[in-house]
């Protein structure tokens, strides 16, 4: 399939993980109105695909009895099957700091959960998979949901609990708003902390994969050209000691800043392709102190899962399937 030529306006962004602020500027609310109310005619008349995580939907005009179009109707089972992390309120205080809610900081490490849950979920299920409420969702979805549950247990290994303590290093601190190289550092640390001398990887790893941070400043977010070295990765992927042949799965993380104030326009042609990638995992991003996380492209719109609302608390298990789980998407 031929790759589209991208036509944006040039705006401010960051982009994977790290992008220097948003191209299209919307609530979560308005993406709805724009998408799924009343004015979704108007998109469809507009014919421009969507590319989703590496997937393209064609939007056509045709409609079936019900009145919806059957290409807009996959278009977004894919896009509800995603899952979309927010702030929460209830949980237990996050160590000492007696905060039982993440509201108003902690959208920067939300975004960045969603994009590890959907690693996780292209790992486990697979990119095809989709969240049918007709169907029994397999227990792998459960136990992807269960990592970011909002506790301290090893269970929910990647709650935000786990991830500001593994994160102090690298500054994160409950309370704080923090920036995307040092959550890319923090993740980093976490799938390091499974691979140890001597371990024959029996145990269940937090990250079922490994981490390579490409680009970025050890003093900050200073930007820099992200490079790749192919022999660190090769070397970070193979060498386990149960099997040294064995490639074990990447993820790999770019922050980049692209200007201090706004992007070169130019920079925005290859920013969009990356989101034809079938392994694009899409990019964590929005201006300081609102972090959101991109999922997809339609002309010079991006589609994207809003953290910022606020939630109960809910406790999800494995054991318990019969949960409703309806909170982890968004509709």
């Amino acid at each position: 399939m031929q790759q589209p030529t991208f036509k944006v306006e040039a705006r401010k962004l960051w982009i994977p993980i790290y992008v220097k602020k948003l191209l299209y500027s919307c609530s979560m609310r308005r993406l709805q109105e724009r998408l799924l109310g009343p004015r979704w005619t108007s998109a469809a008349a507009s014919g421009g695909d969507i590319w989703l995580l590496g997937i393209c939907h064609k939007l056509s005009n045709s409609v079936d009895d019900s009145g919806i179009s059957p290409s807009f109707s996959e278009f977004s089972l894919d896009f509800e099957s995603r899952i979309w992390i927010t702030y929460r309120q209830g949980f237990e205080a996050i160590e000492s700091s007696k905060l039982t809610t993440d509201a108003g900081w902690g959208c920067m490490i939300r975004s960045g959960q969603m994009l590890l849950a959907q690693a996780l979920v292209c790992h486990h299920l697979g990119r095809a998979w989709r969240r049918k409420v007709s169907q029994p969702f397999p227990r792998e979805y459960f136990e992807i949901l269960e990592y970011f549950g909002d506790s301290p247990t090893k269970e929910c290994s990647l709650s935000i609990h786990n991830l500001l303590d593994v994160g102090k290093p690298f500054g994160l601190a409950p309370g704080a708003w923090l920036g995307p190289y040092a959550l890319c550092r923090t993740v980093e640390s976490l799938a390091k902390a499974d691979i140890r001398p001597g371990q024959k990887f029996e145990q269940k790893q937090v990250l079922p994969m490994v981490v390579y941070v490409a680009g970025g400043d050890a003093e900050g977010e200073r930007g820099g050209a992200p490079v790749l070295c192919k022999d660190d990765v090769m070397s970070t992927c193979t060498g386990r000691e149960d099997d040294p042949e064995e490639w074990t799965p990447l993820l790999i993380l770019i922050p980049l800043v692209l200007g201090p104030d706004k992007i070169n326009p130019r920079y925005l042609p290859a920013l969009r392709a990356t989101f034809c990638f079938p392994q694009s995992l899409g990019i964590m991003g929005g201006k300081p102190g609102a972090s959101t996380y991109i999922v997809g492209v339609q002309d010079d719109q991006v589609l994207y899962l809003d953290p910022h609302e606020v939630q109960q608390y809910l406790k999800i298990s494995p054991a318990n399937t019969e949960v409703d789980s309806s909170s982890y998407h968004c509709r």
